[in-house]
Formats: structure tokens, C-alpha cells, sequence
């Protein structure tokens, strides 16, 4: 993600999985669907955000984790 989602507890920089993409009703940007899971691999939560929210994982990329429970602002 490369912005935060508080409506979803997601912030900038979680990794989701691309599941498919929905085209937006009024004509506007796609949707993409994406499975959140948990850092043992379990889905939490399944979400729509647009396009360009989401960005390429790259091989320099390291992961983090943090919990959920913390709030987004």
C-alpha cells in the first residue's frame, strides 16, 4: 500500500495479495481486491482499494511486522 487505509487498519506499506480487479461503477479508476493475512499466513480481512493505492513489491524490499490491534491514524 503506499497510503493508509484506517477505514481497513491498513497502513502505508503493508503487503496484501492481489486477488482481481473490480471496474469502478461511475467509470472511474479499477478497483483491486486484496486478501490481508497475518504474518503466519492466515487471511484476515478481504479489501477493495483503488489502483493506484497499490505498488510492486521490489527485490530490495525488507518486511516488517506489526500488530494489527495498533490504530491507524
Amino acid at each position: 500500500m503506499n497510503r493508509d487505509f484506517p477505514e481497513y487498519n491498513l497502513r502505508q506499506g503493508d503487503i496484501a495479495t492481489f486477488m482481481d480487479t473490480v471496474p469502478d461503477p461511475d467509470h472511474g479508476e479499477a478497483g483491486c481486491i486484496l486478501e490481508v493475512l497475518n504474518a503466519l499466513g492466515e487471511s484476515v480481512d478481504v479489501v477493495t482499494v483503488t489502483q493506484s493505492a497499490m505498488v510492486p513489491l521490489r527485490p530490495d524490499d525488507i518486511l516488517t511486522v506489526r500488530s494489527r490491534l495498533e490504530a491507524v491514524r
